[in-house]
């Protein structure tokens, strides 16, 4: 039975960073000392990102709002709101972001209505409410209320596979199945201004957005190219319990994002991919450049660069991640399903359709999926668009890190 994964659209919020600014808001907060603000100033500019998007209104320096609670403009200083205030907004501005990405899956799925849903999947991190977005999508689609509800909560930026893994299993229980999965993610809910280096960081690369794909084994024609899912996996790493991990304070959620972390996936990746590669026979013996797309989450861009040089991978196999992370930054569970997004919007070249996916998080779990392009007309892939050409190399802005810096930044997924 194939499952396939037939549409996949994306949601950002309104409210748009720009790095630089957002960098010269944060190094100017009161309290920072000289080494938090080089910390900064180096995270910021070394991070490959451009713009990232927020679902919090007030972090703009557009326009100026009446009792700030995240950010005073007039002072430019990031305020420190409760988990609860920060919280509430989550439930409202979330569920505008799962359900705009649901009902574009949703639109986009050629043949499928909204009354052939038969199960709901939400992943997210940043936020908990009852009844949940998975409930909040039934209702503003006018789903049939019999349809199965699942919610995978607080599994951070790898959730999206066992959402999609258990999709497909779903549709191999049932071959008229139809499920919905959305992720979405308020990273932005929870920065803070501190001179903390996990927290410095974690401030330089999360956003919100917001993924949803309609998944099925139903045989319908498509309109448009889709994917199969064929296989996943999951690997602990013998170490970096510690090393990564997102927990509850006062004033949000606190990100742990420990400094050996790309050391750990430089040192395991291998590891981690023999089991999904093994799971398909064509596959063996094969290095690993000669699978043509690669879908890596982009946890940071020191991340993706322990990737392609561990996996010796081409600079062009990168883009589809690189280009994620330079317009939209690190969204949690969301980001690798923006980058297989990426992949279904280029144009198909004339090698395999085979695509190798990975992302990670807090264990530290390393998952895997291998999936297949189709549906989409074959055409020269050409030598690559000027968009293309930036994101392989240093995005514009990109400065040198100090020296003294490299260690912290580098090593943190900067």
């Amino acid at each position: 039975m194939t499952v396939i994964l037939r549409s996949l659209e994306t949601a950002v919020p309104d409210t748009i960073m720009v790095q630089p600014e957002v960098r010269d808001v944060f190094a100017a907060q009161p309290g920072l000392t000289r080494l938090g603000q080089r910390l900064v100033g180096a995270a910021f500019d070394s991070s490959g990102i451009e713009t990232r998007y927020t679902a919090v209104r007030e972090l703009t320096l557009e326009e100026t709002f009446e009792d700030p609670v995240f950010f005073d403009r007039e002072e430019l200083r990031i305020l420190s709101p409760s988990t609860k205030t920060r919280n509430e907004v989550y439930a409202t501005e979330g569920t505008r972001l799962f359900v705009e990405a649901a009902r574009k899956a949703l639109d986009a799925a050629t043949g499928i209505e909204a009354s052939d849903v038969t199960h709901v999947v939400t992943v997210s991190c940043t936020g908990f409410f009852a009844p949940g977005p998975d409930y909040k999508v039934v209702r503003a689609l006018d789903l049939k209320p019999s349809v199965q509800r699942y919610h995978l909560g607080f599994m951070g930026c790898y959730a999206a596979f066992p959402a999609l893994r258990s999709a497909k299993a779903f549709c191999e229980a049932d071959p008229d199945a139809v499920v919905l999965v959305i992720s979405a993610e308020l990273c932005s809910l929870h920065v803070r201004s501190s001179n903390n280096p996990d927290t410095i960081v974690g401030s330089s690369l999360f956003a919100d957005g917001a993924a949803a794909a309609i998944i099925s084994a139903r045989d319908l024609p498509l309109d448009g190219p889709a994917l199969t899912l064929d296989h996943f996996e999951t690997v602990l790493t013998p170490v970096g319990e510690e090393s990564m991990a997102w927990n509850i304070g006062d004033e949000g959620f606190e990100m742990v994002l420990g400094t050996y972390v790309p050391h750990i996936i430089d040192e395991h990746i291998v590891g981690a991919l023999e089991p999904l590669l093994a799971r398909d026979a064509s596959l063996q013996g094969l290095d690993y450049a000669e699978i043509e797309h690669w879908a890596i989450h982009p946890g940071g861009r020191s991340i993706l660069d322990k990737v392609e040089a561990k996996l010796g991978l081409s600079k062009q196999q990168l883009v589809p991640a690189r280009e994620t992370l330079r317009d939209y930054g690190n969204m949690s569970s969301a980001t690798v399903m923006f980058v297989l997004k990426n992949i279904l919007e280029k144009p198909a070249s004339d090698g395999n359709d085979r695509i190798c996916s990975m992302a990670f998080g807090p264990g530290l779990t390393v998952e895997t999926a291998l999936l297949t392009r189709i549906g989409a007309t074959r055409s020269d892939a050409g030598t690559g668009t000027a968009a293309d050409d930036a994101a392989v190399g240093r995005a514009p802005g990109d400065a040198d890190v100090p020296a003294e810096l490299e260690p912290i930044l580098t090593q943190a997924g900067a």
